[in-house]
Order: C-alpha cells, then structure tokens, then sequence
C-alpha cells in the first residue's frame, strides 16, 4: 500500500489489486473517517479529498492502514444485458493485437460476463472487469477528440460503454442503441457499482426491452407568473452557462463536480447583491453578450474586466463598472465588451435566478452533459421573488487577483505528484523550465498546453484508470500536457505529473488563449508516511 500526494487536500491510495480498493471503499464509507469529503475508487487506487483543518494526509494515512481489507464485496444479483452493432473502427486493430480473427474478438466479448467495478470518467461510464483476458489490449497512443455516444470499447483489463459523446482513448470494438445515462431514469445511470454486465450480438438476437430503471418523478419548476422579474437574453456569441460551487456526492455514479471555474469572483457577484455565496450565476465569456431587463433589479459582474453599457428606456447610454452593485429600470438594456484581461465573468441578480437544480446543483457540466441548458440568444431568465431575507448590499469587493492577458505568463504553483516518478529527471525539469503556450483547444475541461520540448516519460507502461483532482496536470503519450479544470473527467488512464495548487485554481480559469504558464514547483515528489510511523 503506497499513500501518493495529489495536492493540499487530496491524496491517492494504492493498493494490490481491485478486490483491496473496494474493500477499502466500502470499510470507509461504512465507517467513515472524520474530515474525508469525498472518494473516488478506480482500477488500483482510492482518491481521497479530505479537509486539511480537520485531518492531515498523514494521520488519514495512519488510519488506513489499521483497516481490514481481506472481505470480498459480493456482485450484485442484478443483470444488464447490452445490444451491440459490432462495427468498430478498431475492431481489426483489437484483433491484430490480441492476434484472434475479428470474429473471435466478438465471440468472446459475448461470451463474458463482466461486473461494474466503479463509476468515472463521464456520468454512467462504468468500469467492466471480469472479461476474457485474452481482449486485454492498451489504449491508442494518442486519444480521439471525440469518440461517439454509445460507443463499447475496451482498455487493458476494462470493458466500457461511452454514455455521451466526448474525448477518449479506448479501443472501440462496436456501439450499442441503449443510453447508458439518462436522467429520466432513477438512478440516472444504467450501471451500477456491482450489477453484472453481458453483451450479445444484434446481428444474432433482437433487442430485448429496455434495461431502462424506474421513470425518476419530475421536479418541474414553480410555475411563472405575469409580474414575474425577467431577464432576455438579446445576443450571446459564446453560449453562457448556469454555475454555483458545484455538484457533489455524485462520484459513485462517475459524476463530478463541475462548478465556476472561479469560485472568488461568484461568490463576489453574489455579495454585491446580497445573496448567498453560493447563489448560481451565469458564467459568460464576454464580448457582445447582451440582455434587457423588464423590471427594477439589481445586478453585479464580476470576474473578467469588461466594459459595461446601459442603454435605457430613452436611448440614452451609460457605463458601469464591475465588482460594484448596478441599478437596473425596466426596459434597460446591458451589454458586455471584450475583456481585455482574463477570460470569464460571473453575473448576479439580487434575489438569484430561478433555475432548477439537477442532481442538487445548478452547475452546467460540459462534458458530462448534466445540468441546466446553456444560456443562449432568446433565452428568458428569470429571477427569484422573494427578497427579504436578502442582506445588505455589499460595496467593497475587489478582484481577488490580476487578471492575465493574451501573450503574458501566468506562474501557477505546483504540488508534485502522484506519478510524478513515472517521468524522468529530464521530463520533470521541463516541466518547470519552459513556458506553456494555452492552445485554441482549451475550455471547461481542461486546458490544452504545447510546448517546445515534451515530458518525457520513463517507459510507456498503462497506466489503470484512477481518479483525478481539478487542477491535475494529466500527460498524454505525446507529452503536451492537459491542465485539468472543473468539467474534468472522474477518472483518466494517463498519469499526472502534478496538481496546481488550490489557492491557484481560480487564476487557472481566468487564463485566455494565447497566454502563456510557468509551472513552479512548490514541492518535491514523495510518499506520504504514517504520522508517528
């Protein structure tokens, strides 16, 4: 058992095998460590955030280790039995590699019965194990950016469906009709932890009926009224997004946080009118994103710098300046400039916008899908009645930091780990030593960096799937890496060299393109020890 740094409030747990993970899992879920926020089990490993003011990494590691891991978890008596098309692109690749005809490859993925080890990767994608060892390929050496919804696939040990579309790096052997998430059912995902898993051949036998779970019941909105405060969306050249502090407690169905990518700056737009900090807002990338409202409001803008406009009932205009209350009259138009620093802002409305949580936040995920619809021109937005508990409006906030702009360099500071001795010395002084360039590429999910000389890796061993942190800094084969941000994937396949710092992560949202990062590193890699060990 090794205990691997991932940043100040999270670290990873290595085990033997599978069967010791998820033993470890459900011995501190049935009795639970005070101070451990979240978990998330993988191939090999136990993530494990926790909560630094009330438990250190090296007393959790302490604790660890007096539990009993002999117990086997039983499978579940509940069966999924999955249609597939097997028309791969890979398919023919899978059997040069395993050295079976194409029709040996599909024989024996028919033939296994596979159970759900865990969830990760993107909501409902769960983990098979248990297939026949001889389809046990590596993933392609580069990912595709897009691999299509519905997708089966396999990756060393693992067999796995793609429930939406999204990047990846498996072996796709085929795809299947049925939805492996679908937040009308209750649970959202079609495998669960434990259910067993077979897969059998369309071309041979019909589709059964759905696998489908239990309708979940609607928790439609309250109903509008006429006197209900609006907000219309007139232009919006980027789609906004609904954000709060994020989605949590969904990790055992591969959903993650999500969240604004920076937390200060809504949590400032939603001081300044008095809400609750953790009020959702919209997260914009300004620049000709515009709305009208049609009743007496207050708002604020936070985030980016920009350049605010009003343009009231009387065609006269007027300024504004962000980080402070602005008084809107019926009829008033808004519209936001190019920031010329900095890459989101954050809208608040006193009172905040009525907007239906999904799965207990408002957070739009973008690459899991989940959450309310994106903000888009037409929309019609609309805002909480009920202001009296509201406190007073703040005038005092100030950006928490300098936002950067395209061609500067930004310094994010670094906690080394958990495979950072998966790289070379050469590898990891490349990582510190040159500047980053933030490539088009980037988004919610992760920025993409390009440098001039790659990290290079000891050998190009498989990494099993483990759980990664926000801020994660995951390399790819081709060793230009991804700074994970909030819309990550649950769990990756290619190890990270290190974690920006959680004090930083807010700054890594703000970073444009075409800007450019100094990692520095603010630790050197090591094992966690046991305290007093």
């Amino acid at each position: 058992m090794r205990f691997l740094p991932v940043s100040l409030t999270v670290l990873l747990v290595e085990l033997a095998d599978l069967d010791k993970t998820l033993a470890l899992f459900a011995s501190l879920s049935a009795d639970p460590v005070e101070g451990i926020e979240d978990m998330v089990p993988a191939a090999r490993t136990l993530m494990i955030r926790f909560r630094p003011e009330t438990l250190t990494a090296e007393r959790l590691a302490g604790e660890i280790t007096t539990r009993d891991l002999s117990a086997r978890i039983a499978p579940s008596d509940k069966l999924v039995e999955i249609p597939v098309r097997y028309d791969g692109e890979d398919l023919e690749d899978v059997a040069e590699l395993t050295g079976l005809s194409v029709e040996d490859v599909i024989r024996r993925h028919t033939e296994s019965t596979f159970t759900v080890a865990f969830c990760g990767f993107a909501p409902g994608f769960g983990y098979l194990v248990g297939g026949d060892p001889a389809l046990q390929v590596p993933r392609r050496q580069s990912p595709r950016t897009k691999i299509p919804a519905g997708s089966v696939a396999l990756a060393g040990a693992f067999s796995g469906v793609y429930p939406q579309a999204s990047p990846g790096g498996w072996q796709i052997i085929g795809t299947t009709p049925e939805r492996m998430w679908d937040l009308s059912r209750d649970p959202p995902a079609l495998f669960q932890p434990g259910y067993r898993v077979r897969f059998f051949d369309l071309e041979k036998r019909s589709v059964p009926g759905s696998a489908a779970g239990v309708k979940a019941p609607d928790a439609s909105s309250t109903e509008l009224t006429a006197e209900a405060l609006t907000l219309k969306i007139l232009a919006a050249p980027m789609p906004a997004l609904f954000q709060d502090l994020g989605r949590f407690d969904q990790t055992g169905q591969g959903v993650s946080s999500s969240g604004a990518l920076d937390r200060g700056a809504l949590k400032a737009a939603n001081r300044v009118v008095g809400n609750a900090v953790g009020t959702p807002c919209v997260e914009i990338i300004p620049g000709g994103f515009s709305f009208a409202v049609s009743g007496r409001t207050v708002v604020a803008l936070t985030g980016a710098p920009c350049p605010i406009s009003i343009r009231d009932a009387s065609g006269r205009t007027i300024t504004a300046e962000s980080y402070q209350p602005i008084s809107l009259e019926p009829g008033d138009v808004v519209t936001l400039g190019h920031a010329p620093r900095g890459m989101r802002c954050y809208l608040a409305m006193r009172g905040g916008f009525h907007v239906k949580p999904v799965l207990g936040s408002a957070s739009t995920d973008t690459l899991a899908i989940v959450g309310p619809d994106p903000v888009t021109a037409g929309a019609i937005l609309t805002v909480e009645k009920e202001t009296a508990t509201l406190a007073s409006v703040s005038l005092t906030e100030m950006p928490a930091f300098e936002h950067p702009a395209p061609g500067e360099v930004v310094t994010l500071d670094v906690i080394m780990g958990p495979r950072s001795d998966w790289f070379t010395e050469a590898g990891i002084a490349s990582l510190s030593d040159q500047l980053w360039q933030v490539t088009p590429q980037s988004n919610r999910v992760g920025i993409r960096l390009s440098g001039e000389t790659a990290l290079e890796r000891r050998d190009k061993a498989e990494l099993p799937s483990e759980g990664t942190a926000t801020g994660a800094i995951q390399v790819p084969h081709s060793g230009q890496p991804v700074l994970f941000l909030a819309d990550h994937p649950l769990t990756g396949g290619y190890p990270v060299i290190g974690t920006v710092a959680e004090y930083h992560l807010d700054l890594a949202g703000q970073i444009p393109v075409n800007a450019q990062i100094r990692f520095r590193l603010v630790t050197t890699f090591a094992e966690i020890h046991i305290a007093g060990a």
